[in-house]
């Protein structure tokens, strides 16, 4: 994995500054519709990260696997500090 990460640096910064430029657009996620899709994506990484550490998917496909997983993380990670700092950004009211 640490091979697989030195590789796609780039790739991952993207994807976390994708996501944290997504974060700080649209805030942290409100509402029961919006929970079920965080949930549902939290799922996803959670599918990915078993597969991953399972080494159940051969071939090429498994390195697709391997490589979401981290671009997943990387962009989730992202959108979860642009949206906090969208929050923090925020005046409070009175």
């Amino acid at each position: 994995m640490t091979i697989l990460v030195s590789a796609l640096w780039p790739g991952l910064a993207g994807a976390l500054l994708l996501g944290a430029c997504i974060g700080a657009l649209t805030g942290l996620p409100r509402g029961r519709p919006s929970l079920i899709a965080s949930a549902s994506l939290l799922g996803l990484l959670a599918v990915l990260g078993g597969l991953a550490v399972a080494q159940v998917v051969p071939g090429q496909a498994g390195l697709w696997v391997e490589t979401a997983l981290p671009m997943l993380a990387a962009y989730l990670a992202g959108c979860l500090a642009g949206g906090t700092g969208r929050l923090l950004r925020r005046p409070a009211r009175a």
